[in-house]
């Protein structure tokens, strides 16, 4: 079995091969950034996904997630952050001139809602795979309730490429085959990262207020901000605490994914799809020949498996995503517990990508033992505290068993991630990931520099609750989106992928030769071949 060094001794091992270079140009990032449609009195937009901007089934970069008003805006993978903001940049610009009197809201925590009938199922056209999709989305809804649904939020993708794995193969004297290797290495970054996830809603949750419409003020011990707004305190990422979809809820019925290899993944997960569960047959598959939900197994598919950081492999056709796993392993690592920053046109910064591409690639250095049963506690129950107490002062976080000082933890971190940043540099003449690095540093030592404590600030210098206040903030990137000028190129690129997306769609549709009982059943025989009996 091969053994890794830990970060700093890896870190000497890359620079002796040029290794800032190859990172440099041999990873690839790319963003995927939901917003809801609102009125611009604040309201979830009621108007279907605007054809103008494609169909929402096959459009490779405007889609919708839950919601017909939940815009999902993707980039490809690019060769850098700053590639990749350009890019979502100009996406909200192509959105923006196609829109009518709406806003893109810019924060996680969604607009007024009127109850669960306000929020219209994400409509995907007649063909089997676009129905499977409401289908889903119809479940998730039965399930969980839609209001939870609407809660947007920004994962960032990414990837190191060929060259560097055929690299660090050689320097880790492997006698796997390479993209096993490739796979048990992504796998060990997801179980670091996985320990240390508090650390992003911390240094950038901005979720820390909600509308009074979304929840009720007993149910999660928040408190009143204005007759409008609830809030925590202290709290950094309302979106990643209780509020939101965790896995706590699946733990309740017996399923928790195993990260210590592609296939265990595959297994745990693929046991859970096939897996009925008491709760949710009561809901029932049918009712009056119409689907309620895709299964009455305790996840409709993977996807509803919540997590922080997925592996995951580019399928295709109708192939189930775990198929896809087991087929090649893992092609990139996704980050799924961004909070949208309501400060940022596009939700996120370059620094703040620095930083997270830094601490990915930390988490892929570093020594990744397998996760003991016993740590998913401290897992989820920092990521919880963290997310509703995480700037209360001296908050103590489970530390393998102990307790220990968020900030000193942090700042721990933050010091071995210097060397990384270091080599990340080192072929350039800037400093772009070690000023990242100082910026979250200055975070932990001041939770007043938080995105979520700056926006409660805000929220109180302006005398605005919620709902205001990010209306404000959407009002202010709208024009700013609007001045952005477009490239010819950007734009007819835009331009083919609307004509493209509604053409694939009606040929979906056509040429579908499945009833969908049979195009559904087809869909989860797939798991006869990854699931072991």
């Amino acid at each position: 079995m091969n053994t890794f060094s830990p970060v700093e001794a890896n870190v000497k091992r890359l620079l002796t091969v040029g290794g800032g270079d190859l990172i440099s140009n041999q990873h690839a990032v790319g963003i995927e950034k939901e917003s809801l449609r609102v009125s611009d009195s604040g309201m979830l937009a009621k108007t279907p996904h605007p054809k103008v901007l494609g169909s929402a089934l096959t459009h490779p970069y405007i889609t919708t997630d839950f919601s017909e008003s939940l815009l999902e805006l993707l980039t490809p993978p690019l060769e850098n952050s700053t590639a990749a903001i350009d890019f979502l940049s100009d996406i909200h610009s192509y959105v923006y001139a196609h829109l009518d009197d709406e806003l893109l809201w810019c924060a996680s925590m969604p607009c007024i809602v009127k109850g669960e009938t306000d929020i219209p199922l994400a409509y995907y056209g007649t063909s089997n795979i676009g129905r499977m999709k409401t289908i889903y989305r119809r479940g998730l809804g039965y399930r969980y309730g839609r209001a939870m649904q609407t809660i947007a939020g920004v994962h960032f993708n990414y990837s190191l490429g060929d060259a560097f794995w055929e690299i660090w193969h050689d320097l880790s004297n492997s006698t796997e085959a390479l993209h096993n290797f490739r796979s048990k290495c992504y796998m060990g970054l997801i179980r670091n990262f996985l320990r240390i996830a508090w650390l992003i809603p911390y240094l950038f949750g901005a979720s820390p207020a909600v509308c009074r419409t979304f929840v009720a003020t007993s149910t999660y011990n928040l408190q009143p901000f204005d007759k409008t707004t609830l809030y925590g305190p202290y709290a950094t990422s309302l979106r990643m605490g209780d509020i939101g979809y965790q896995n706590n809820q699946e733990a309740d019925i017996g399923v928790k994914a195993c990260y210590d290899s592609v296939d265990d993944y595959v297994q745990s997960l693929g046991r859970a799809v096939r897996t009925e569960s008491n709760r949710y047959r009561q809901i029932g598959v049918k009712q009056g020949g119409e689907y309620r939900q895709l299964s009455a197994a305790i996840l409709q598919i993977e996807n509803e498996y919540y997590s922080t950081v997925r592996p995951k492999q580019s399928s295709v056709g109708g192939e189930m995503p775990l198929a896809a796993l087991k087929r090649n392993g893992v092609e990139y690592v996704e980050l799924r517990s961004l909070d949208i920053d309501v400060f940022q046109p596009t939700g996120v910064s370059l620094p703040q990508l620095h930083f997270i591409e830094a601490l990915m690639f930390f988490c892929l250095l570093d020594n990744s033992p397998n996760i003991a049963p016993d740590q998913w506690a401290m897992i989820d129950g920092n990521e919880i505290a963290v997310a509703h107490n995480g700037r209360r002062a001296g908050l103590q976080l489970n530390y393998f068993g102990n307790t220990r000082e968020l900030k000193n933890w942090g700042l721990e971190i933050c010091d071995r991630i210097q060397a990384v940043c270091q080599l990340l540099d080192d072929q350039t003449n800037q400093t772009i990931y070690r000023d990242a690095l100082e910026m979250q540093i200055e975070k932990l030592k001041d939770s007043d520099a938080c995105p979520s404590a700056l926006m409660l600030a805000k929220m109180r210098q302006h005398k605005e609750g919620f709902v205001e206040f990010v209306e404000h903030r959407a009002v202010e990137f709208k024009d700013y989106f609007a001045k952005r000028q477009l490239s010819t190129e950007r734009f007819e690129l835009f331009n083919q992928a609307v004509a493209n997306s509604l053409n694939t769609q009606l040929k979906l549709e056509t040429e579908d030769t499945l009833s969908l009982d049979e195009y559904i059943s087809d869909y989860y025989a797939q798991l006869d071949d990854l699931v072991r009996t």
